[in-house]
């Protein structure tokens, strides 16, 4: 594949440019493993998460999680005031390969499931995250990955051509929605390898 063949790259953000990780919080809030995992599976869970990448309030999914669960419900409260604690770190080596590839003069986007809310606050602390064109934001377009939907409002919002794009995210989901909407895509295992993903695509 040609370096001409790529004209848009787009990157999913979390894991991939940021650490994110339930864990660091609660360990100190849930002490006790067991309870903490038990937690996690059965109240805080990923699906209940991931409706406010979807655009549900915060509000809403407390009061949802608290009616079900009324005696978690500090803990349940505390997903939400400790999320900062979720994001510690960027991951330089990921963020100097993305800002490489503007510095070259490459158009580059960015693709997230993220509640509007906090990617507004990490936004405020990674300014990395203001540097690309723009970036699509779950939460305000009420839609996920790897829904087709969300690739084709993504392609509408920024003018690109499928065909040209080149995706990258952590989940193999999302970049099989990626490849199924025209992109092409790479999984996102660590900076080394994306590297040389990259350079496949002569980038």
């Amino acid at each position: 594949m040609t370096h001409s063949a790529i004209n848009h790259i787009v990157f999913d953000i979390g894991r991939v440019l940021l650490h994110y990780d339930p864990e660091i919080p609660f360990s100190r809030i849930i002490p006790d493993e067991n309870e903490r995992q038990w937690f996690f599976e059965n109240v805080c869970t990923h699906e209940w998460n991931i409706e406010q990448d979807r655009g549900r309030s915060w509000e809403d999914a407390e009061a949802a999680a608290i009616a079900d669960h009324p005696s978690h419900a500090e803990n349940i409260r505390a997903f939400r005031s400790n999320w900062h604690h979720m994001v510690p770190h960027a991951y330089e080596d990921s963020v100097e390969i993305m800002r490489g590839l503007i510095s070259d003069g490459h158009d580059v986007t960015m693709l997230t499931n993220f509640a509007s809310d906090t990617f507004r606050e990490v936004r405020q602390r990674f300014d990395f995250l203001n540097e690309t064109r723009g970036v699509t934001v779950s939460g305000d377009v009420r839609l996920l990955k790897p829904q087709r939907e969300i690739y084709d409002t993504h392609v509408a919002s920024f003018a690109l051509v499928p065909e040209t794009t080149l995706f990258i995210d952590d989940s193999a989901a999302n970049v099989e929605g990626a490849r199924a909407a025209g992109w092409n895509a790479i999984l996102f295992t660590g900076a080394p390898t994306l590297k040389a993903a990259l350079e496949k695509f002569d980038l």
